[in-house]
């Protein structure tokens, strides 16, 4: 990893995916007018095309789900049902109420708060197989009240799902598995088949073509964010262990070539430290050449004068996941203002917070989390606004409504108070 200083950070030169925005909308594009047109029929060709699997069917049977708890271990379930009763647990906690004000005059004012019909969730596949990703997204819906949870991930070679996915989907209470990935799965979602029924909101991360067709799609359906790569930033003083925040960085380099790890740090003694660290680990990981080519590209080691400068520095990124590891970490917790998730301590990896803390691991990358917020209960509801006047209540602010009315031009808006006055 490459030793910087915060100015030699911020000046070097970042690549621009503008060009690759375009190539890759051109190939979405086509993707999506073509699923709105041929339905099943594109799915079954581009799961061909792209995962070389001939479909017969697009939906998980029952007999699928009964094989997959065959072939997972009683540990894995175990684990998952340990993950499930925290992530409920924190979640149940995000469910909000419906509410009403009684005013003067019989006047009611209020939110109703009404769970979403029917959501979509996009579970990726590919380079790993992601049972947490089911969990962190179905239980927010199931306990916002969803009445119809459904998931699309892409197959294996075989034809069949990931097993430890399946699993982990009969658990969260997922209605429907369909065997499609990528942005033609986005694509069904959001417009339906045959099969797939159109749903009105789409969570979940995939890569970059599942984020452009997101992207495109939002406005016909809701989606909860535009999700880029995985992203790590590591605070660090004297007091952190260099192997740990080695061993986190390399976690988040895993997930993608183009995974962003950083550590920011107040000593440069450490700063030696861990880039011998992380050199050393890395040669045994079993995902070696994705992190190698994720931390000579993106990854960063920025030497600071002090912890403000470090916070500054935090708080212009943005980062997807934060990690203090320094002396009182939670007493420096409220100088940070845009992160994710913020995990606090030598003790506190991000690791914990991708499978059982319980706050939920699908967070704001790219520098969104300066204004988007974790995946949420709060994501799978709406609300609707209340009012009841009385006759009476109605007249005490008629002539104010008539007013701002006319100063609007909307004359028709005054006449129907107007017309209510007249009744008297």
């Amino acid at each position: 990893m490459r030793i910087l200083t915060a100015e030699q950070y911020t000046n070097e030169d970042k690549q621009s995916n503008e060009q690759n925005n375009e190539e890759l909308d051109r190939t979405v594009l086509q993707i999506i007018a073509e699923v709105r047109k041929n339905g099943d029929k594109a799915l079954i060709k581009f799961t061909e095309q792209f995962d070389d699997v001939r479909l017969e069917n697009l939906i998980v049977t029952q007999e699928e789900f009964e094989e997959a708890q065959s072939l997972v271990t009683t540990e894995f379930i175990e684990a998952i049902q340990k993950a499930k009763q925290n992530i409920t647990a924190f979640h149940e906690v995000q469910k909000e109420q419906s509410w009403f004000i009684n005013g003067e005059n019989g006047v009611l004012l209020g939110q109703k708060v009404t769970a979403l019909n029917r959501v979509g969730i996009y579970v990726p596949g590919g380079k790993a197989s992601y049972p947490s990703t089911v969990l962190m997204n179905a239980i927010p819906a199931k306990i916002a009240g969803v009445s119809n949870i459904v998931m699309t991930t892409p197959v294996q070679s075989d034809g069949k799902i990931n097993p430890h996915v399946l699993v982990a989907a009969a658990e969260a209470g997922v209605d429907v598995v369909y065997k499609v990935g990528g942005a033609q799965a986005i694509a069904a979602l959001a417009y339906g088949t045959e099969t797939v029924r159109k749903v009105v909101k789409i969570v979940g991360p995939g890569n970059a073509y599942v984020a452009r067709a997101k992207k495109w799609v939002y406005g016909e359906v809701a989606i909860d964010m535009i999700a880029g790569p995985s992203e790590i930033c590591v605070v660090a003083d004297d007091t952190a262990i260099p192997s740990f925040v080695a061993a986190d960085l390399l976690s988040q380099a895993e997930h993608d070539e183009r995974a962003t790890a950083l550590c920011i740090t107040t000593s440069s003694a450490f700063a030696e430290s861990l880039q011998v660290e992380v050199e050393k680990q890395m040669v045994s990981l079993d995902r070696k050449t994705i992190i190698e080519q994720s931390i000579r590209d993106n990854g960063r080691i920025i030497v600071v004068e002090s912890l403000e400068e470090a916070f500054q520095l935090v708080n212009e990124l943005a980062p997807e996941h934060l990690q203090l590891m320094i002396e009182n970490p939670l007493e420096h917790m409220q100088s940070i203002q845009n992160a994710g998730a913020i995990f606090l301590g030598n003790y506190s990896p991000e690791a914990l917070g991708d499978y059982v803390a319980g706050p939920n691991h699908t967070l704001p990358t790219s520098g969104t989390a300066a204004f988007s917020s974790p995946l949420g209960v709060y994501d799978f509801m709406k609300k609707s606004s209340i009012i009841h006047y009385t006759k009476q209540a109605l007249q005490d602010v008629s002539n104010e409504i008539i007013t701002l009315a006319n100063a609007e031009g909307l004359s028709a808006h005054a006449n129907s108070i107007q017309i209510r006055k007249a009744d008297d």
